[in-house]
């Protein structure tokens, strides 16, 4: 009976809010490109309308911190909780234990007890800062937002599995699930015909996931959960066991109100996954990611990606993304939208738990971004730069004795910004070593007062985008 699927198809600085009809959160998650496939769509939108739902998405526990590949579900999340919905972001820290075989080919490695628990207790406050920054950003760019709204909820699934016994587990779930159901899964029958085949761990992980949503159908009146293309089996698995009615549950009843909400992978244009650096995951943990890398992820974005990023990633209204992509193709060399979009993300992801001003995030990330396309430096206060590259190894700090004490060509080697003096020496030659983007010309030269950026910063630049910044200590 769940088996339907329905799919959906120059910039002024002052920011502000926009007075305008607002839409359905369904309409405008899918004008957004939120929303794949959906269950009964038309009854979703009607129990929307009629009173607050409660939205549950999950999050896996492999990593000690949230990245951006993380947004997706988080962003359904808070589009709900603006309207005034209750979210629950559910961390597996029972099912990450076994891992979830959905869109692998080989198993995952059974996870370490102790790193699973740290996990939980570090994405919980990741979490729970992620949506107190969404919602201060959220002030500033949303005209209507609900009244006294809900915190959200942030729990693990560890909560009601880890006192689950397997023979209560086998007389509640499992009597209820079809082996050739669970057989036909698409997440299982691609590892089946794998060379490694499934075990039978990964293959009950369906049935874990199915229990969290009845549970919180029950306990917490949990109607939706959001998840991904790959989560598909497993949401309707959920909503199959929540549909069954209970031993002491008269058969007149209506059925349960429950619903599904699918999110597409997001790719490139290029085809990529999205999410990756190089090859390496970019963090909301500005300790794992600094601000200025996250900034510059989201500055590199191509042309063919910046509108759906601009969607997706922002509380940007539609008038608005039409006015910066209309000026961005005046003037594409610019890349006036991909700066936007840095700029919006950052102030979205990287608010201060303490009462710093809500743009400063996104302000040290531009005083960073200038310092590789700059041309002018004269501009820069220390002040801004020193916190762009805080907890950041390419700040050095040293006193002015030390700065002036060896070559330059030294002191980037020592320092790191290259990886001995002969390579030092051979960018010299070619050009590619800068002080305060000017080329070095002697292997000799040494810092002096009046290289000093504000009286108290010297900036080196080893080839496009390699720096290292010292800051005087006197």
């Amino acid at each position: 009976m769940w088996r339907g699927r329905t799919g959906f198809a120059a910039l002024s600085s002052i920011r502000h809010k926009r007075c305008y009809t607002t839409p359905s959160v369904l309409d405008e998650l899918a004008h957004r490109g939120f929303i794949q496939d959906v269950t009964r769509p038309d009854v979703l939108k009607h129990a929307l309308a009629s009173k607050q739902q409660t939205i549950y998405a999950g999050v896996d526990p492999t990593a000690k911190s949230l990245h951006i590949g993380h947004l997706i579900p988080l962003m359904v999340l808070l589009h709900f909780q603006l309207r005034g919905h209750r979210i629950i972001p559910l961390i597996g820290g029972a099912t990450g234990r076994v891992g979830d075989p959905s869109g692998r080919l080989v198993e995952r490695q059974l996870a370490d007890i102790k790193q699973v628990d740290d996990n939980v207790a570090s994405l919980t406050s990741s979490i729970q800062h992620f949506f107190k920054s969404a919602q201060l950003y959220a002030t500033s760019r949303v005209s209507s937002l609900a009244d006294n709204l809900q915190e959200p909820a942030v729990i693990s699934n560890l909560e009601w599995h880890g006192s689950f016994g397997l023979l209560d587990f086998l007389q509640q779930v499992g009597l209820h699930a079809r082996v050739n159901t669970m057989m036909n899964r698409e997440s299982v029958r691609a590892r089946l015909n794998s060379k490694q085949g499934l075990s039978f761990t990964e293959f009950t992980y369906q049935l874990l996931q199915a229990y969290d949503f009845y549970h919180l159908h029950k306990h917490r009146g949990c109607t939706i959960q959001v998840g991904g293309s790959d989560q598909w089996g497993n949401i309707i698995a959920g909503l199959e066991l929540i549909g069954r009615p209970e031993p002491t549950t008269a058969t007149k009843e209506s059925p349960a109100e429950a619903f599904g909400i699918i999110t597409p992978l997001l790719t490139t244009s290029s085809g990529e996954k999205f999410g990756k650096s190089a090859g390496n995951a970019v963090w909301l943990d500005p300790r794992l990611t600094s601000v200025f890398d996250f900034y510059q992820y989201f500055l590199k974005v191509t042309d063919a990606d910046v509108e759906k990023h601009l969607k997706l990633f922002t509380l940007m209204d539609r008038v608005e993304i039409e006015e910066v992509l209309e000026s961005h193709a005046v003037e594409p060399e610019k890349r006036k939208a991909q700066h936007r979009l840095a700029s919006e993300v950052t102030e979205l992801v990287h608010q201060s738990q303490s009462c710093i001003p809500l743009e400063k995030g996104a302000t040290q990330a531009s005083t960073t971004t200038k310092l590789l396309f700059g041309t002018d430096y004269a501009g820069l206060k220390a002040e801004d730069v020193i916190s762009s590259f805080q907890d950041d190894p390419r700040l050095v700090r040293l006193t002015r004795e030390e700065m002036a004490d060896i070559p330059i060509a030294k002191l980037v080697a020592k320092h790191g910004l290259v990886s001995s003096n002969a390579a030092s020496k051979s960018l010299i030659a070619s050009k590619g070593l800068y002080i305060n983007n000017q080329p070095v010309q002697d292997v000799h030269r040494k810092v002096n007062a009046e290289d000093l950026v504000d009286h108290k910063l010297v900036i080196l630049r080893a080839g496009k985008d390699k720096i290292l910044v010292l800051a005087s200590t006197d």
